[in-house]
């Protein structure tokens, strides 16, 4: 590893600060991810702005009809969550699959999100969901926020500081994981809100999560596994590696889809 300067601010200001005052600083939100890379000289950073002292960041509320969790809340705590699992209990089940014990006590869903590994579990959720991403300058809708391998709307001294979901009359999760590392080689998460069915697709894209057009207006017909049954997808867009070639993850979209929708029934 790369000798960097730390910091590790008590306020929002001083970290927007930090990340102001030197180029090419970064957050470290949970570093589940940043860490292992700068162990592997994969990332040469010249600051390294810890957030975990600033109060507030790691509250989870309900507010009416939405769930609003703080970007430093870490997975075990949305597992653990009365308030997750009383509004969106497959949120919390999600979080339970994310990496093991050791991940899940460190990692944090902002950390997650902010990073947008093309396999991670919660840009799905978050897409399904149609949730707000609020940073320290503004707000991000989700259909805005992700945009490609490793990238966000995020500017560079911008700072995640809450996600606000919207509780679902259903949402569910399931993947597909690999089974050394736990990242999704296919998840799928479907919502049914006020604003209709929403299905999000992670793992099967080097390019990162995405809906699935078809599927959302057939659940929007009728809401159940069945209604998937004849839906097949292209593969020439998803991804082949050493885990799962493209045709692979093309017929695991549909098996997981099917399985998230008979698992929000409930």
């Amino acid at each position: 590893m790369n000798a960097f300067d730390y910091r590790r601010p008590s306020t929002l200001t001083e970290a927007a600060q930090a990340l102001n005052a030197i180029s090419g600083a970064k957050l470290l939100a949970g570093g589940q991810s940043l860490i292992p890379a700068m162990k592997l000289r994969l990332n040469h950073l010249p600051c390294i702005v810890d957030l975990r002292d600033i109060p507030g960041l790691n509250s989870i509320n309900r507010k009416g009809d939405t769930l609003a969790i703080g970007a430093m809340a870490t997975h075990a705590e949305l597992v653990e969550s009365a308030e997750v699992n009383g509004a969106i209990p497959g949120l919390a089940h999600l979080a339970e699959g994310i990496g093991d014990p050791q991940v899940r006590n460190r990692g944090t869903i902002g950390g997650s999100l902010a990073n947008n590994d093309p396999a991670a579990d919660y840009p799905a959720a978050v897409f399904a969901l149609g949730a707000m991403l609020k940073a320290n300058r503004r707000s991000i809708a989700s259909d805005d926020f992700f945009k490609g391998l490793f990238t966000t709307a995020l500017a560079d001294a911008e700072i995640l500081t809450e996600i606000v979901f919207p509780i679902p009359n259903r949402f569910a999760y399931a993947k597909f994981g690999n089974p050394a590392s736990r990242f999704a080689l296919v998840g799928v998460a479907v919502a049914e809100t006020k604003a209709g069915v929403r299905v999000a697709v992670t793992g099967a894209s080097g390019n990162g999560v995405f809906r699935v057009a078809a599927m959302e207006g057939a659940l929007a017909r009728s809401f159940a596994p069945e209604s998937l049954a004849n839906i097949s997808l292209g593969s020439s867009d998803l991804a082949s590696d050493i885990h799962a070639d493209a045709d692979y993850r093309a017929h695991l979209i549909g098996v997981m889809a099917r399985r998230a929708v008979k698992a929000a029934l409930v």
